[in-house]
């Protein structure tokens, strides 16, 4: 390696600035807050000898020249931190700049000399005159701080880490999935927003709404030939009606669409797109693009595949195309027109499929135009590319909750997940179109409401696809996750009906008005001691969530909740169950639980929480 001349040795700086909180990679990537949250920042920032050191962090929106700055707080053991809240949506950037400061030196010096009982001070004295100026000791104390943060000797700066703003929505939210078909298209969707909104959503996913190509069509319950009048799957984007700007006509049109979109906000509710990018063999490109496809040797185009399922319906695109370019702006096209038109979240399939550096892309595009869109990854796959996209721009990902059903299997993937929390935000959904897990199908009622609370109090933000809230369980066959009559293939008739739905609505607002529940890294794991019984506190400020479940939808089980004194609860209080309104007298330590099969308590710790109706338990 190229040696540093003495003159460059003798240039660096003496102050260390080293591991910087937080930092993604080693600052290639940024961490993720939302508006409104306070940032904090620390770094480990030190000298050779016995010499004080100052700093600041520094911060601004990226792209911006002026920096800000607030003063660096000492922690003990050289750590030292600083916070601020960002003020807009976007990138930021933030470094730490620190210094020598022989003001609060010679200050300690004296004052450690004075206590152990020194004084003959006076050359000490003459140095504190030629380092501040004329004066008294206590006139210096009092200008030591303005000097040093002004001259800042040997200052030395940390390379530059970012942050990623987003809005409130990227970090909590509660999603409901539909297809509009089966609800009248864009009209009868229109028509539900406002029952949707009231039972607490924040926005419904639409499948994709484009028109869906005749070739190869697929029929009821993923047949491979469709008979006369099958729909076929909204996956198999592209027609003759077009692509993927395009609406399909069977929902309605584009002044439907738009009078949809206006009624989404009417309600405070917002309507997100699936970006699936994948064509039907009917697909205006695959004859205005040719060279976007991958063709075998023998000319014929290779459809998807994911062995033993086959996808004769759909053509992926070939990323190694020679017309990368045409490719990757016809796509960014794509997302921009559909938010020129009111859309703002984007539910986008299988994105760890396509190239990365193309994810990253697309999303600081999208976001340089309409920074407050969000886009969620329908990721299931190793945890290495899932988090990848989750650090190259997307807002939130699908996990592997889906299939978590134990308590040992819970704990760990929250706690996987929560090791990624400066950057990954998990949306936690029991039921997609593609997967109904056995634990539902065997389960019943009990399995459906003890998922629910657990996705809706574990993650800020989940999600259910329609017909959750009547227990729909009935696999295709006996192994299957595919639900019978799939929904992918077929019309129903929908309409919002379904023993659930009070436990829905009562969950959002529990979310709504519980600030503890809007996040996910504050989870504390509690004994239970019993594997059928999960129990979880969270707290935010004042705020106390404690949520027990019973995994078990077979048996009554019982239990106990040890609450730790790290909590920092009173010795006894109010433990409100915000689920039957019942308040419970608990204590730190342990307090019986006893619940119905798949039940649940979702208890309030706070100001709030008055014992109107007190029921103690052993």
């Amino acid at each position: 390696m190229p040696r540093l001349s003495t003159l460059s040795w003798m240039a660096a700086p003496r102050i260390q600035i080293q591991d910087l909180r937080p930092c993604v990679d080693g600052g290639r990537y940024p961490t993720k807050v939302s508006l409104g949250d306070t940032v904090s920042a620390s770094a480990t920032v030190f000298r050779d000898g016995h010499g004080k050191v100052g700093g600041v962090l520094r911060f601004r929106r990226s792209g911006t020249r002026r920096w800000q700055e607030v003063a660096l707080q000492p922690r003990g053991n050289d750590r030292f931190e600083a916070a601020f809240v960002p003020d807009a949506l976007g990138p930021w950037d933030l470094r730490f700049q620190a210094w020598a400061d022989p003001y609060a030196t010679w200050l300690d010096e004296v004052d450690r000399k004075r206590a152990g009982g020194q004084s003959d001070l006076g050359g000490e004295l003459s140095e504190g005159e030629a380092l501040f100026g004329e004066g008294t000791v206590e006139e210096w104390r009092d200008a030591a701080v303005e000097l040093a943060a002004r001259k800042r000797h040997g200052s030395a700066k940390s390379p530059v880490v970012g942050v990623d703003v987003e809005r409130e929505f990227a970090r909590f939210g509660a999603w409901y999935e539909l297809f509009p078909r089966s609800w009248g298209g864009f009209q009868g969707v229109a028509n539900v927003l406002p029952d949707l909104a009231a039972l607490g959503f924040d926005v419904i996913y639409l499948p994709p709404v484009h028109p869906i190509g005749v070739a190869h069509r697929k029929g009821r319950n993923n047949a491979e030939a469709a008979r006369k009048g099958d729909p076929g799957s909204p996956w198999a984007i592209g027609a003759a009606a077009g692509g993927h700007d395009a609406l399909d006509p069977d929902l309605g049109t584009d002044a439907d669409f738009d009078a949809m979109v206006a009624a989404a906000s009417d309600a405070g509710i917002e309507i997100a797109l699936d970006f699936a990018i994948q064509c039907s063999p009917d697909h205006p490109w695959l004859v205005e693009h040719p060279e976007w496809f991958e063709r075998r040797p023998d000319g014929t185009l290779k459809y998807a595949e994911n062995p033993p399922k086959r996808y004769q319906d759909i053509y992926n695109v070939n990323w190694d195309t020679s017309d990368r370019e045409g490719l990757w702006n016809a796509l960014l096209d794509i997302v921009l027109g559909w938010c020129g038109r009111g859309i703002r979240v984007f539910r986008v399939d299988n994105p760890h499929t396509k190239p990365f550096p193309f994810w990253e892309w697309l999303i600081a595009k999208v976001r340089s135009v309409y920074p407050d869109t969000v886009f969620l990854a329908e990721a299931f796959t190793r945890p290495a590319p899932m988090t990848t996209l989750a650090k190259v721009g997307f807002s939130q990902s699908y996990t592997y909750f889906t299939w978590k059903t134990t308590k040992a299997e819970l704990v760990e993937f929250v706690e996987q997940a929560r090791s990624w929390s400066t950057f990954y935000r998990p949306n936690l959904w029991p039921n997609t179109p593609d997967i109904l897990h056995e634990y539902l199908q065997k389960g019943g009622r009990p399995a459906f409401e003890a998922r629910l609370v657990l996705a809706a109090t574990i993650a800020p933000s989940y999600g259910i696809y329609s017909g959750y809230e009547a227990c729909e369980n009935t696999a295709v066959r006996e192994g299957s996750e595919e639900y019978l009559d799939s929904e992918k293939y077929e019309v129903k008739k929908r309409t919002l009906a379904g023993p659930l739905l009070p436990l829905i609505r009562r969950m959002n607002q529990i979310r709504r008005a519980h600030p503890a529940l809007q996040r996910f890294e504050n989870l504390v794991w509690l004994e239970t001691e019993s594997d059928d019984l999960i129990a979880y506190a969270k707290q935010w400020g004042d705020d106390t969530i404690v949520t027990v479940v019973n995994l078990d939808v077979g048996e009554r089980r019982e239990g106990l909740c040890i609450v730790p004194d790290a909590l920092g609860l009173p010795p006894t209080f109010a433990a409100a169950d915000l689920l039957t309104d019942e308040v419970y007298a608990w204590r730190s330590g342990r307090n019986f639980v006893g619940l119905e099969p798949g039940g649940s308590h979702v208890i309030w710790v706070g100001s709030g929480a008055v014992a109107t109706r007190k029921r103690s338990k052993p």
